[in-house]
């Protein structure tokens, strides 16, 4: 079992930056990629971004692509997303996941999930 936690939401003008942060515990050793969600109102829950442990291999969502930024510390299995140039459309529950199997854009494939915070874009 591997427990999240994540943090860093909040409220920030459009244009702004926030960094989100995702703490892992427990059976790290399993996991084989990390990925971000998010989540806006009457929405379904949507891909932004993944990493891969064996090599840091990343890959975003297009619309975040070049405006969000996904990274590891490896000493701290934390996760991170910086995120920039923000958008009221970026608003929205964000949640960190991990894969123990594959490294994937699906939620399906996700087997733990954080319990989300809360990211308010004002424009």
């Amino acid at each position: 079992q591997v427990q999240l936690v994540e943090s860093g939401g909040g409220l920030v003008q459009a244009g702004g930056s926030l960094s989100l942060t995702c703490a892992a515990s427990g059976r790290t050793q399993d996991i084989y990629a990390m990925g971000w969600f998010r989540q806006a109102p009457g929405k379904e829950r949507e891909f932004v971004a993944y990493i891969r442990y064996i090599d840091s291999i990343t890959y975003y969502h297009n619309s975040v692509k070049g405006r969000f930024t996904i990274s590891r510390d490896n000493a701290k299995n934390t996760v991170y997303l910086q995120m920039n140039s923000l958008k009221p459309e970026d608003t929205a529950v964000y949640y960190c996941a991990v894969s123990n199997t594959i490294a994937s854009s699906q939620d399906v494939f996700y087997d733990h999930w954080g319990q989300g915070t809360q990211v308010t874009v004002s424009s």
